[in-house]
């Protein structure tokens, strides 16, 4: 039986990612508090280090690493961010880092990793498996792999950011976190419990990718083909072991929207609050839009994951 994660791993990540991780802004909006009747606190993970909540899960992961893993190096597998969180992390912590990324990822995403120092090694995700490439290449070389969301300290990483986001503003009615994997869901939901145990926790994945909707409501994690999204960091396959196992217990409901909503509060977020924001940044506040009136005079949380997103794709998607 798998040993999960607890809020007080949550506590000590806080401690190990202390003056390293940036202790990110918490904005409001009054144009949206008028729009939705709800008071919404948004925790800016788009102004962390690389861009997004991914540093802290990295980061706190890689910092356990024993002097035989630091010397031989991390590998790991993703589209973009947790790829830039591992680059950087195990460039500040003296570590080599090989990233395994898909051959579509966005330039900038990938721009960015290379900088960071990581040695990046392309696949197709369509039609390759980058679990399986990852796993041989720890065992050739004898990496140690750091999963993008399935994994204890990654979970507990990503956690801290909501952490900070109870300890500034106090309890909340309802908390919107975006949905791929479930490691920053699944981490949220940690201090949620902890913090405010009557916060309804809602995770947010694209209409096309609904894997952690149909997960948490069949009981069992289900499998799909990789979606097709404009919120790259959610075109995950399906939820881990450790994320669901958290996601099950603790999360309310998952909810979906679609690619039109997340333009659209990429817009308002760039006009409005001045905030470049990814697409899958805005899974949170989609939803918490779409629900409408049902937030009326409540205190809402929305976590923004992340701002990584490269201008021409970003002025391409906001003409549509």
């Amino acid at each position: 039986m798998l040993k999960l994660p607890t809020y007080e791993d949550v506590l000590a990540a806080t401690t190990r990612i202390a003056g390293v991780a940036h202790r990110t802004p918490i904005m409001t909006s009054c144009t949206m508090n008028r729009e939705t009747g709800a008071e919404i606190f948004f925790k800016c993970e788009n102004l962390q280090r690389m861009g997004a909540f991914k540093f802290r899960g990295a980061f706190n992961a890689l910092s356990k690493f024993d002097e035989r893993q630091r010397k031989a190096g991390v590998v790991t597998y993703s589209s973009g961010n947790h790829a830039q969180a591992i680059a950087l992390s195990a460039s500040l912590l003296g570590i080599p880092a090989t990233i395994i990324m898909p051959n579509d990822a966005p330039a900038a995403k990938m721009a960015a990793t290379r900088g960071y120092g990581g040695k990046v090694i392309s696949y197709d995700r369509y039609t390759e498996d980058r679990e399986k490439i990852g796993r041989e290449l720890a065992e050739k070389e004898g990496l140690t792999l750091i999963p993008p969301y399935d994994h204890p300290d990654v979970i507990s990483g990503q956690g801290t950011a909501a952490r900070e986001l109870f300890e500034e503003v106090g309890e909340l009615d309802a908390l919107f976190v975006c949905l791929g994997g479930g490691g920053l869901l699944a981490g949220s939901a940690l201090p949620a419990r902890a913090l405010a145990p009557a916060c309804r926790i809602y995770g947010v994945e694209p209409e096309a990718g609904n894997d952690g909707q149909q997960s948490f409501r069949s009981g069992s994690i289900v499998h799909i083909v990789t979606p097709k999204t404009i919120a790259d960091g959610a075109q995950t396959q399906h939820l881990g072991a450790y994320t669901f196992g958290i996601i099950r217990r603790d999360v309310t409901d998952i909810l979906t929207v679609s690619d039109a909503q997340l333009v659209d509060c990429m817009r308002f977020f760039a006009e409005r609050m001045k905030l470049v924001v990814e697409p899958t940044g805005c899974l949170g506040l989609a939803a918490a839009r779409a629900m409408g009136s049902e937030l009326k005079g409540q205190r809402v949380g929305v976590i923004i994951s992340g701002g990584n997103v490269g201008f021409d794709r970003f002025s391409t998607l906001l003409r549509a």
